[in-house]
């Protein structure tokens, strides 16, 4: 820790304390450009699983248990990543995780066999686990000290980046080699990652706020004023995380399957197929853009019930509509229902219980995200992919039951 923070002064000066919401606005900045940054590379990488696909030779099948290394991978860092944001602070993990993602985007145009991708998908997956939980942290005290639950937004940069790489993917899939693309988005990646880490850097973390702060009402839960304690306090994590879970097995799904099923199944051609993950993209970020709003007004419980159930009836059109454009308007469906669940359940459960509750649920949550494009894969070369696809349906419908359990039995507060 003293070395590290030796060498961060050597480079960038003494850190500047951040406090007061002019002092905090590079920061944000800052931050939300990592978390666009994150949708970027990542979606990157799913529009041109096709090409890698053919490129390795793999079955549907093989290919899942490939992708499971990009799972084992992120879920074996999530955890330690938390420790590390404790020791380190979240800001020097969240720069050198970003750019340890961008170099590994590049390892996977050069692996032959699904063994070989399965493999150098464990160091993207690391990166990319170790990212999520770092920058989640980090929007967690800054979400606390600017006193608004302004959480979604950052996660709308996440899906504006994821936008525009399945954007450009799409535009430069008949026209570049997957090895040179991916190469730009290595490239891209480093130069965005340096500029941005140099103002995380050079800012500390804001500091937490006592007793007397409070999250909006639309986001306080009864342990807040209860007081029951820590065991009180893990089991809430858990809930939250199992909703994170039930919701981003979708996205997961839609990022790694959605393009093929669009080519495969409805006979898309190329460019329209990838530009299916554009599409929910899009419509997850107009989510996420409402989502403070939205979360002021409903409150939490109202939000994640009306999003998990909206999420069903949109994958339920999506993976069994018969033509190209009514599976376009599922997937965009889904992108709305699914936008706010994730960042209001990693969000409560940080403000709960730290980078260790960030840690926790995003375990959870991005272990969903993960591990659900192996299980597409697997029940797709069982059955088929359109009936695999409609798994997202059925736990955006659980997570949305779980949420309305949860406050049944009074542990979320809706406001209103």
């Amino acid at each position: 820790m003293p070395t590290l923070n030796k060498i961060r002064t050597a480079i960038l000066g003494e850190p500047r304390v951040t406090s007061g919401t002019d002092a905090l606005r590079p920061l944000r900045s800052a931050l939300t450009l990592f978390f666009a940054l994150d949708g970027f590379l990542f979606a990157g990488w799913v529009v041109r699983i096709p090409a890698i696909k053919q490129q390795t030779g793999a079955s549907d099948g093989a290919l899942g248990l490939a992708l499971l290394g990009v799972s084992a991978g992120a879920v074996a860092t999530m955890t330690l990543t938390g420790r590390l944001c404790r020791r380190f602070g979240s800001h020097p993990v969240t720069v050198v995780a970003a750019l340890l993602m961008s170099l590994g985007i590049a390892l996977p145009p050069l692996t032959r066999s699904p063994l070989a991708l399965g493999l150098v998908l464990l160091v993207f997956g690391a990166a990319y686990g170790g990212l999520n939980v770092a920058m989640n942290s980090a929007a967690v005290d800054l979400v606390a000290a600017l006193r608004r639950p302004v959480m979604p937004s950052f996660h709308a940069a996440f899906s504006v980046g994821g936008m525009l790489g399945a954007g450009l993917g799409a535009l430069l899939a008949g026209r570049l080699s997957v090895t040179a693309h991916l190469l730009l988005l290595t490239a891209t990646g480093l130069i965005a990652g340096a500029a941005a880490g140099r103002v995380l850097l050079a800012h500390t973390p804001p500091p937490r706020k006592g007793p007397s702060h409070r999250p909006p009402a639309s986001v306080v839960t009864r342990t807040d004023s209860e007081g029951r304690g820590k065991p009180r306090e893990r089991r809430l994590v858990t809930v939250f995380g199992l909703i994170a879970l039930c919701t981003a097995y979708g996205e997961g799904a839609l990022a790694d399957w959605g393009a093929l099923h669009l080519r495969q199944d409805l006979a898309a051609p190329a460019g329209l197929a990838a530009l299916g993950y554009s599409v929910f993209a899009l419509a997850m970020t107009l989510g996420r853009l409402s989502g403070t709003a939205l979360l002021e007004r409903l409150g939490q419980t109202r939000l994640l019930v009306a999003g998990g159930t909206t999420a069903a009836l949109g994958m339920l059109l999506g993976s069994l509509a018969p033509s190209v454009w009514a599976a376009l308007a599922g997937f965009a469906i889904t992108g709305l229902g699914l936008a706010n669940i994730f960042p209001v359940a990693v969000g409560r459960a940080g403000e709960l219980a730290g980078p260790g509750g960030v840690a926790a649920a995003s375990t959870f949550g991005y272990g969903g995200m993960l591990l659900g494009p192996p299980a597409i894969g697997i029940l797709a070369e069982r059955f088929s992919l359109p009936l695999a696809l409609t798994t997202v349906a059925a736990l955006a419908a659980g997570s949305a039951l779980v949420a309305y359990a949860t406050r049944r039995a009074g542990a979320v507060v809706s406001a209103g």
